[in-house]
């Protein structure tokens, strides 16, 4: 009867013990790491799966389906700040065909991710809307974190990775030409590249 005990013992202990070897492999999981090839030059990433684990496995899931390569950064948005600032944005922009079905949403208060410079994060409209579209901070952007005690759409946006190499290509995007006139009907007038800058391969490193 007491090895019985002591086997139960043993056996509960190890089921307590679970969650906190499972933490430990979370932890010890490497980032994902992918490369964009533009003509501008080259963008690095590193993907932060064990934080967000819905936003990476729907992004790789366009790279490894080679959804990516061939779409384009159509957008970029200018702060007026004293160096440059803002975002640049990209994705499956204007082909049905290469979209996939949206994925519920991730905010930075469940992740514990926030938008500093060279981040990437999803676009999105409403929370659990975003789909292939993504976006790279240039500066820290605390406005996109959202904040959770204020009223409305408050969760912010899904951040999940940050450029490691190629922020002087993301800055040079940045900086690039925009149309004076197009964007005008969804409130983006002067923030569309023209030309659009082609992500011409996106893979895993």
């Amino acid at each position: 009867m007491g090895a019985m005990r002591q086997d139960r013992r043993t056996l509960a202990a190890a089921i307590l013990g679970l969650p906190f070897l499972a933490r430990t492999a979370r932890a010890q999981t490497p980032p994902t790491r992918v490369v964009i090839e533009t003509p501008a030059g080259t963008i690095s990433l590193e993907l932060y799966g064990d934080k967000a684990p819905i936003t990476v496995a729907n992004f790789m899931r366009y790279v490894d389906e080679k959804r990516f390569d061939g779409s384009v950064f159509y957008r970029v948005v200018n702060l007026p700040m004293p160096k440059p600032a803002g975002l640049i944005q990209a994705g499956a922009y204007g082909d049905p065909a290469r979209v996939l079905p949206p994925i519920a949403h991730e905010p930075g208060s469940v992740t514990g991710l926030k938008h500093k410079d060279g981040t990437i994060s999803m676009a999105r409209r409403e929370p659990g809307s975003a789909t292939g579209e993504f976006f790279i901070c240039v500066g820290d952007a605390p406005y996109l974190d959202g904040n959770p005690i204020q009223p409305g759409d408050n969760s912010g946006f899904a951040a999940f990775g940050k450029v490691i190499e190629g922020m002087d290509t993301v800055r040079a995007i940045l900086a690039m030409p925009t149309s004076p006139t197009a964007g005008e009907a969804f409130g983006m007038k002067g923030q569309m590249l023209e030309p659009q800058v082609t992500m011409t391969v996106v893979r895993r490193a």
